[in-house]
């Protein structure tokens, strides 16, 4: 065979190779994704052990949820997850499907895997899960420093770490949030997955509640890239929450801001069953389909 027909051979393997993902801060919390995931500031309940583990310190004396979320556009995407947190432990498990991401272009952008890249139409996907242990401290009267040491497996399980802080002035809240600060190798049947870190940074107002009434703005941005299957994402987000006895609604808008201007939209609600105990949705629509998805949480705090 000579050289010519060989190199189109070889690039045709690396085409067909399955490529590698990530999962975003948008993967867990069905709250935080009703507020588009503009969250690294509140995370007051047990999503924080994901979002940001300085939130350990904040919030109810104890807060639990078992979540399910399908999304990310379609195909066989979603997260499952058990939570809880109290005020000096979170212990959490996730289970992610997250789909493949393309091998880059030629320009070196990856795009989503196109229908010839798994069976019966379907995006590639791989399955990767976690087990967290959060632990936090108190530095003086304002600030908050947490971390979640991990198991994380794919093909095999590693260690890994998330770091986060947390300061609180009155009603401003200031958080800053890393993920995966080892970043081990992982790959999933073989293939390489990304696990880079992630950073992001979020200011959030939360004044007194009154009459009943509480009320939370807040606004996210990542410092860092991921890739998805939906493309490279990295995201500024705003959103809000009121919470008035048993009912909570909340919304948000999130911009992907690498290369086109991608918004989505996110909104979600809360229904007390019973004392303590809510029920949480949301759902998330636009251009972006890295965002794309719904869930529901069954979620305990007392």
């Amino acid at each position: 065979m000579t050289l010519a027909r060989v190199l189109p051979c070889i690039a045709i393997g690396f085409a067909l190779a399955r490529p590698s993902s990530a999962q975003i801060y948008e993967t867990v919390g069905i709250r935080a994704q009703g507020m588009a995931g503009a969250f690294v500031a509140v995370a007051n309940d047990s999503a924080a052990t994901w979002w940001n583990p300085a939130g350990l310190a904040t919030g109810a004396y104890f807060s639990g949820s078992v979540e399910q979320r399908t999304g990310q556009g379609g195909g066989d995407e979603g997260t499952r997850g058990v939570s809880l947190m109290v005020p000096s432990l979170g212990l959490s498990y996730y289970r992610l499907r997250v789909g493949a991401v393309a091998p880059a272009s030629a320009t070196g952008s990856p795009g989503r895997a196109g229908p010839d890249q798994g069976t019966g139409g379907s995006v590639p996907s791989f399955v990767l899960t976690q087990f967290g242990v959060t632990t936090g401290q108190s530095i003086g009267e304002y600030l908050v420093v947490a971390s979640t040491v991990k198991l994380v497996r794919a093909d095999q399980f590693r260690g890994d770490l998330d770091l986060g802080a947390l300061m609180k002035v009155g009603s401003l809240h200031l958080g800053i949030s890393a993920r995966n600060m080892v970043a081990p190798d992982l790959t999933a049947d073989g293939n390489p997955i990304e696990h880079k870190r992630q950073v992001r940074v979020g200011a959030a107002y939360v004044p007194p509640s009154r009459g009943g009434l509480s009320l939370t703005a807040a606004v996210d941005a990542d410092l860092t890239t991921t890739g998805t299957i939906g493309g490279d994402t990295r995201h500024v987000a705003g959103g809000g929450e009121l919470l008035a006895g048993r009912l909570g609604v909340r919304g948000g808008v999130s911009i992907n801001t690498v290369s086109d201007l991608r918004p989505s939209f996110s909104g979600g609600a809360s229904v007390a069953v019973r004392k303590g105990t809510f029920v949480d949705a949301q759902v998330t629509r636009g251009d972006d389909e890295a965002m794309k998805a719904w869930g529901f949480a069954l979620r305990v705090t007392f």
